[in-house]
């Protein structure tokens, strides 16, 4: 296809424009008082109207990319770029538009706007292209046809050779999608471009390059479709402001894809191991298709404990999905924390009941807390029946090594996630994660019907340390235990009997603690272990099932 082809695709009324033009477009020298925009004279730094032309952010843009400018459209996200194609293409009710399905939703969205007819062609079981289909659904009025590559929500790629022949046997403009293309092991089509001129290649640096506030989209295309893109848009697309930001932020710095792409593959192969996940889908972009038992419990879970994700399991071809994007190595933790706990709460016999619901266990004791103050954030999630599931994140490496002592003893789940004012004490974070603890044990525990109540640890370790535990309702705390040093680790030992005081105090129960022993470490990490076995005593609740028992028989 030649220019000449491109532009019997052309609406005529566009061909026929005449495009906005500035005096500043119209001027050849170089002005130092500006009086043609209408614009206030005193200097603010936002006073005058930004480069329509985008030069500086292009220079940068192209030098980046390795294309000469004029192959260079810059639009408020990729959207512009997407309505401009069926504004410049599409002549409304009478032009359409082909797609694969499922993919991203704005390309429907866009041809709704614009009046255009959307149809859309099912992607095979496997999330491949159907390439005869595809070109099928073409006839004498089709003038756009999207990939996305890689696909969202699907996460797969298309092999090149396909993509190429695809441009080539359709004879209108086809729209490859790379918003994802930097997470991807496969290159970019921008060097195809000279030998495709009815190509079109969108980019953003949303993604990896971490601009999403900013709404930059990029498209690649010939001169002549980017000049139809320039004439029709609106004059100031781009604001000075973003433009100055993003001409910086692309020279300085570079995607940040090693880590996402790590993380991944790890978080796809922990999921995968989950009762109720039924398939983990491959994925060359920043997030991966999930198919669940249950995507609305699983999405209610994530949204009662402050994760959203995305629910696609009402997309056709994606029945049953989750798309999750990946976070940071903490964000991904959390996450795969909370969907153990929604696994583990899952009929181990039937992932299903007969209305397509997950089972959950009769009668969980899980709970969720948040505390947030001035000085600190404190989450904690807790399952008291759990498989042992353990994220500990407080700021304080000593503390996220005691507290995992009663994940690892005490046969719980836990996540504790704490963000505190650590640059000024300790004291904050410690107290809170306490309180929080404290009352997730308690909502956790529920009316306490059936449970143990009591719980006692004697000598552990060389430390000789002793944890009772009452859990009746009456707060009392005790403690005899005395430290040498002023810090364990990066952990004041002051601390230590606040942390469980603050923890009584908030759980209202009974906590007699003592401790003995020369190592001081291990001193404290006794108690630790030995509070994580008297409370895994104190709730156990297969001896009494049906009352709390008490000196006088039950309470």
């Amino acid at each position: 296809m030649e220019t000449k082809d491109i532009e019997r695709l052309v609406r005529p009324n566009i061909l026929a424009m005449a495009p906005y033009s500035t005096a500043r477009d119209e001027c050849e020298g170089n002005p130092e008082i500006f009086l043609d925009a209408n614009e206030s004279p005193y200097d603010n730094g936002f006073n005058r109207y930004p480069d329509p032309h985008q030069r500086k952010l292009k220079s940068k843009v192209a030098a980046v990319k390795g294309i000469g400018e004029e192959h260079i459209f810059i639009g408020n996200g990729s959207d512009e770029a997407i309505d401009l194609a069926y504004r410049i293409f599409c002549r409304p009710g009478t032009d359409n538009a082909i797609s694969i399905s499922p993919t991203y939703g704005m390309y429907g969205v866009a041809a709704a706007t614009n009046d255009v007819e959307f149809r859309e062609v099912p992607l095979k079981e496997d999330f491949s292209i159907d390439e005869k289909g595809l070109l099928a659904a073409a006839d004498e009025n089709s003038r756009l046809l999207f990939i996305c590559c890689p696909n969202n929500p699907t996460g797969n790629s298309f092999p090149r050779e396909q993509l190429l022949r695809i441009i080539s046997a359709f004879k209108g403009i086809v729209i490859i999608d790379e918003a994802y293309i930097d997470f991807s092991s496969g290159s970019s089509l921008i060097s195809e471009l000279d030998s495709h001129p009815n190509l079109i290649i969108l980019q953003t640096v949303s993604k990896a390059w971490g601009m999403a506030g900013l709404r930059v989209g990029l498209a690649f295309a010939s001169p002549y479709i980017i000049r139809l893109f320039s004439n029709v848009k609106y004059p100031y697309n781009i604001n000075g402001l973003t433009q100055e930001i993003v001409a910086k932020l692309i020279e300085t710095a570079r995607p940040r894809t090693e880590e996402t792409v790590s993380e991944r593959e790890r978080t796809a192969k922990a999921m995968a191991g989950y009762r109720g996940i039924l398939e983990v889908y491959p994925s060359d972009a920043n997030f991966i298709l999930v198919k669940c038992t249950d995507p609305k419990g699983l999405y209610k879970s994530l949204i009662e404990n402050r994760i959203i994700v995305r629910d696609r399991s009402g997309v056709k071809g994606c029945e049953g999905c989750l798309r999750i994007t990946i976070g940071t190595p903490e964000d991904n933790d959390r996450l795969l924390y909370t969907i153990g706990i929604w696994s583990s709460a899952l009929s181990p016999d039937r992932d299903t009941a007969r209305d397509g619901s997950a089972e959950t266990a009769a009668a969980s004791r899980r709970a969720t807390v948040f505390r947030a103050t001035s000085e600190t954030g404190i989450t904690v999630m807790i399952d008291l029946d759990g498989k042992g599931p353990c994220f500990i994140s407080t700021g304080i490496g000593f503390f996220d090594h005691a507290l995992e002592q009663i994940v690892h003893h005490g046969g719980i789940s836990l996540l504790v996630e704490a963000k505190g004012d650590l640059h000024v004490d300790e004291h904050h974070t410690v107290e809170d994660v306490a309180i929080v603890l404290g009352k997730a044990v308690s909502e956790a525990l529920g009316s306490k019907i059936g449970i143990g109540r009591y719980g006692f640890v004697l000598p552990m370790d060389e430390s000789e340390a002793s944890v009772l535990i009452d859990l009746g309702g009456r707060t009392d705390f005790s403690w005899d235990a005395e430290f040498s040093r002023e810090k364990i680790g990066d952990m004041p030992t002051e601390m230590f009997r606040h942390f469980f005081k603050s923890f009584a105090e908030s759980s209202c129960c009974n906590l007699h603690i003592s401790a003995r022993g020369e190592n001081e470490h291990h001193k404290i990490e006794g108690i630790f272990k030995a509070f994580a076995r008297a409370l895994k005593m104190a709730i156990a609740r297969d001896r009494f099932p049906y009352s709390l028992p008490s000196s006088k028989g039950v309470l």
